[in-house]
């Protein structure tokens, strides 16, 4: 029987991996780098692959470093978890937190899922807003901390997830097809809909806004009944839904980015404890469902994936 994996082994293949060097990731770990070398080769030996190869000046993760990637994030966060159960000085308290309905929807369930196991005595307390008036609650006080679509003009956030926006309509109408397109956006101040009229005014094609909404549930049920298009982050998809792309005359559109801002607040342990495992959470959470019912595009959907992977080869660790 193989012996198990060195948990050390796996947080310094994180950090190489999240930094793209060696040398930042010995110091994240607070070791030379010539152990973290070391490490790296004993992980290698261990594996029976190799985990790197040369890009430049970086490190880059060959294809069974990224395969092992997601197994070290979560390998070190079930040892995270499984010592906080234990822990008698476990964090107290109450926390705000805010998030779009589409991301809560998608997002919380899993968040809050493993932040309450690993720390059962902090009770949170979630409103669901868009992203404008979460940037509004942090500026004044009233949230901890914020799940948002990262905008540069709005703020600072930390970005903990990328994916791509992409055009959908009913799997069952031909909405798209119509001469003057029926769209379904978000209000006039969200990114996403200044992404889409953007490119839709570039492109010279024809549309109206039928449905003007804050609730991402508006925006999906006129999707699916096939009354209008609408843009949605990959995370937003829904089975019965049909993702467009440039075969159906819809040019692509910017990456979503999701990130993080955090607020003032007296319990800076338990808000960077919630930011942690939402970036950890997030870095775990594949595709919706939706493909194994065959109502997605799928010549969109895996152009989709491979702007994402792309991406995550860029800023490793989103």
């Amino acid at each position: 029987m193989k012996a198990p994996l060195d948990l050390d082994q796996l947080q310094t293949f994180i950090s190489i991996a999240d930094t793209g060097s060696f040398t930042r990731a010995a110091e994240e770990v607070h070791r030379t780098q010539s152990a973290v070398s070391m490490q790296m080769r004993r992980l290698e030996e261990r594996i029976g692959k190799p985990l790197f190869e040369k890009d430049g000046r970086t490190n880059k993760l060959t294809e069974e470093g990224d395969r092992l990637l997601s197994y070290a994030r979560r390998l070190i966060y079930l040892n995270r978890e499984t010592l906080a159960a234990f822990d008698d000085q476990r964090l107290e308290g109450t926390i705000r937190i805010g998030t779009p309905d589409d991301y809560a929807d998608r997002f919380l369930p899993e968040i809050m899922a493993r932040f309450s196991r690993s720390n059962p005595r902090v009770e949170l307390t979630v409103i669901c807003e868009p992203t404008p008036g979460l940037v509004e609650h942090i500026k004044r006080g009233n949230l901890d901390l914020a799940l948002v679509t990262h905008n540069d003009t709005r703020g600072q956030s930390e970005v903990v997830r990328r994916e791509p926006l992409l055009w959908v309509t009913s799997a069952n109408h031909a909405t798209h097809e119509q001469e003057i397109l029926p769209m379904a956006f978000g209000r006039p101040n969200c990114i996403w809909r200044r992404a889409a009229v953007d490119v839709l005014d570039r492109q010279n094609r024809e549309y109206r806004v039928l449905f003007s909404s804050f609730s991402a549930t508006v925006i999906t049920a006129a999707v699916l009944s096939g009354l209008a298009i609408s843009v949605l982050p990959e995370c937003a998809l829904r089975p019965g839904m049909r993702v467009l792309g440039e075969a159906d005359g819809f040019d692509a559109l910017p990456d979503c980015r999701i990130g993080i801002m955090r607020g003032q607040t007296s319990q800076p342990e338990i808000v960077d404890a919630l930011a942690r495992h939402i970036a950890e959470s997030l870095d775990n959470i594949s595709v919706p469902v939706g493909e194994e019912t065959g109502s997605f595009d799928f010549a969109a959907l895996a152009y989709a994936k491979m702007k994402r992977t792309k991406a995550n080869q860029i800023l490793p660790g989103w």
